[in-house]
């Protein structure tokens, strides 16, 4: 359900639903942040088993899902401020409010179904 409040779209999602997707997106904040930190250290901390040489296969692929951790993690943390803000649940592009049970699912979603099935198909 969306309210208009002083020109701009606001979400009114039940407390209790809003208060689950905040703590669901406060875990992944956490797991993201220890995810980079881990891939990110430097190897000789990492070492098992004295293997100290990574293969370029193996630092590739690190950098990769740090990338990738980085990515989510910045969507969790926009996800959080759009909370703060009182525009959460908003799609970014037809305004209208993300469903529920996406947000479930996916709780840093910026795109109602309709709306990412359209940025997917493209052009």
């Amino acid at each position: 359900m969306n309210n208009r409040a002083s020109g701009g779209i606001t979400t009114v999602l039940p407390a209790e639903d809003l208060a689950a997707l905040r703590e669901n997106l406060n875990d992944q904040r956490l797991f993201r942040r220890e995810q980079v930190r881990r891939l990110t250290e430097p190897q000789a901390s990492r070492a098992r088993g004295g293997a100290a040489r990574r293969t370029a296969a193996r630092a590739e692929v690190d950098a990769k899902l740090a990338a990738y951790a980085r990515m989510v993690l910045t969507d969790v943390e926009a996800a959080l401020r759009r909370m703060d803000e009182g525009s959460y649940g908003i799609c970014h592009l037809c305004r209208c409010s993300v469903g529920l049970e996406r947000l479930r699912i996916v709780p840093q979603a910026r795109y109602c179904g309709r709306c990412r099935q359209a940025e997917e198909a493209g052009p």
